[in-house]
Order: C-alpha cells, then sequence, then structure tokens
C-alpha cells in the first residue's frame, strides 16, 4: 500500500502596512510634514516680517533710486511733479474758480502746496499697494518671505520720496511769511499717523489688487475724487459754510483730509484749530490704527495665495 502526498500552495496574508487607514492629515503629522508655502501664525508672521525689516529697507531705497532713473532730472520729478500738479490747481482752482475763498494769498498758497504734497503720498501708497503683489508675481513665486515686506516697502518708499519733498513745502512756507516754531514738531507726528494709515491702506489694496489685477485700472478715477473730496485745493468749512453742517462734517473727517489739515495747522500760521473738525487728534490716531491693524490682519488671511493660480 503505497502513501501519496499532494504539496498545494499556502496563502499567506501580507502585513497591514502602518499608515494604512491614515488621512492625509494624519500622514502629515505622523512624518511631521507642514503644507508648502503654509499661513504662519499672526505672532510668528510679524516675527519673520521683523526680521526681513532689512530687506524691506533696501528694497524701497531701491525702487526710489529706480524710480526715475531714465529720466534727465533724476530724482527731481519727486518735487517737480506734485509742484506742477500745485501750479496747476492754483490756476484753475484759486485764480478762475477763486476756491481761496477766505483766505490771503500769503495762506492759499502754502495751503494748496501742502495739500497736494500730504495727499500724493497717500494717493501714491495705495497705487504702488494695488501692484504690490501682482506686478512682483516673479519675485513672489520665486521666494519663500512674508509678502507683507512688498507693501510695506511701498508705503516706506512713498514715505521717504514725501520727506525728500518736504524741504520744498519748507521752502514755500517760509517764502510766504510762516516761519518755524514749536508747531512745526507736529509734523513728525502727522507723518507717523499718516504713514500708518497708508500702510494699512496699502496692505488692503494689496490683497484685492492681487486677487483682481484690473483694480489698478480703476483707482486713479477712486483717488482722483476721494482727491476733490477731501478739500486739497479748498477750505471745507469756508467752502461748504452754506451748506447743512453734516456734510461738512463727514468730509473733514475722512482720513485724507485729517492729515491734510493736521499739517495746515503744524506749517501754517494763519491756519488755526478753528479749521479742524472736534477731536481732530482722536480722530486722527484711531484711523491709523483700524487700518494699520485691520489692513495687516486682512492681508496676513490671505497669505497663503498669493502667486498662486
Amino acid at each position: 500500500m503505497s502513501e501519496t502526498t499532494h504539496d498545494a500552495p499556502v496563502a499567506v496574508s501580507a502585513p497591514a502596512a502602518p499608515d494604512e487607514g491614515l488621512s492625509a492629515r494624519e500622514l502629515a503629522e505622523k512624518h511631521g510634514l507642514s503644507v508648502s508655502g503654509a499661513r504662519p501664525s499672526l505672532i510668528e508672521y510679524v516675527r519673520q516680517l521683523w526680521g526681513r525689516r532689512h530687506f524691506i529697507l533696501a528694497f524701497s531705497q531701491a525702487k526710489l533710486t529706480a524710480q526715475y532713473s531714465q529720466a534727465k532730472l533724476g530724482q527731481l520729478w519727486q518735487v517737480a511733479t506734485p509742484l506742477l500738479n500745485a501750479a496747476v490747481y492754483f490756476f484753475i482752482f484759486g485764480l478762475l474758480l477763486e476756491a481761496d475763498r477766505g483766505m490771503s494769498r500769503d495762506v492759499y498758497i502754502p495751503f494748496l502746496v501742502t495739500g497736494v504734497f500730504v495727499f500724493t503720498f497717500t494717493q501714491s501708497s495705495v497705487m504702488a499697494g494695488v501692484r504690490a503683489i501682482s506686478g512682483n508675481l516673479g519675485l513672489v513665486r520665486a521666494l519663500h518671505f512674508p509678502r507683507a515686506s512688498l507693501p510695506v516697502s511701498f508705503a516706506l518708499q512713498q514715505l521717504q520720496q514725501l520727506l525728500f519733498s518736504m524741504i520744498v513745502l519748507f521752502a514755500v512756507a517760509i517764502g510766504f511769511g510762516h516761519y518755524p516754531d514749536l508747531s512745526w514738531a507736529l509734523i513728525v507726528p502727522v507723518l507717523v499717523l499718516q504713514f500708518c494709515f497708508n500702510t494699512g491702506l496699502a496692505l488692503i489694496m494689496a490683497r484685492a489688487g492681487a486677487k483682481t489685477p484690473d483694480l489698478a485700472q480703476l483707482m486713479p478715477f477712486v483717488m482722483r475724487t476721494w482727491m476733490y473730496a477731501s478739500g486739497v485745493m479748498f477750505s471745507i468749512p469756508i467752502f461748504l459754510q452754506d451748506k447743512p453742517a453734516w456734510i461738512a462734517n463727514v468730509l473733514q473727517w475722512n482720513p485724507a483730509a485729517i492729515y491734510m489739515d493736521l499739517m495746515r495747522f503744524a506749517l501754517i500760521d494763519d491756519y488755526g484749530s478753528q479749521y479742524l473738525p472736534d477731536h481732530v487728534w482722536a480722530v486722527a490716531g484711531g484711523w491709523a490704527v483700524l487700518f494699520a491693524v485691520g489692513g495687516f490682519v486682512y492681508f496676513w488671511k490671505a497669505e497663503e495665495r498669493y502667486g498662486r493660480g
């Protein structure tokens, strides 16, 4: 009697993979992975931005130098442009439309030049902010850095340009009999508050412009309307004295008018507090804090989306 044996293959199940059943988020956490370009916390973002302060300053200085590098007069256009604008506005509004009503010529000309220079600071910051991301996509996509560095740098560039132009503004004020005194010390806090406001506004416009590049084509019309409504060429309380009081109050409380009037109050002897709205310093500080903090947080919330898509 013989005995036959048959060997049959035995199926052995493979051991379960250690990562089986884990979600993508759980896998990333297990292996210490993070999303590329993920938005850091607000505190960490501020720390990173402070760490790039030297880049921000150098970038703003380089942009300022290159701005008029192709022009024969070079940096003189920083002063010539707002002065030429002031001359045009004086001819149209001061001579033809008599927008200087209630003010002597010695007051109106420094009044007008101050308004043009100060409003140009805000206008240029807004226009630079709109293009801060959309106009620098190559830099945004090539390097990792806090994207807020760009609009902050552009606002700083406009501040440096204004400081350069202030030499001419001082000369105009002195030329019409408004000599330096203690009130000129108010120029420093006015510029600090306006810079904070402008920076926040540039951050807001940078995020909006990154999503909608066509906004850069619309903003010149918005800024022109804002300029005419802010009393650059005329004194709001004098020009609107026969209108309902609330209209003048609304126009005077808008931030562009607030910072212009404070600068005029500091520079021009005969431009007294009667031309300023109530609680003007509190309003100026409120606008600066609201836009600086709100604009920064608003920009930070979209940090991981800049340069994508």
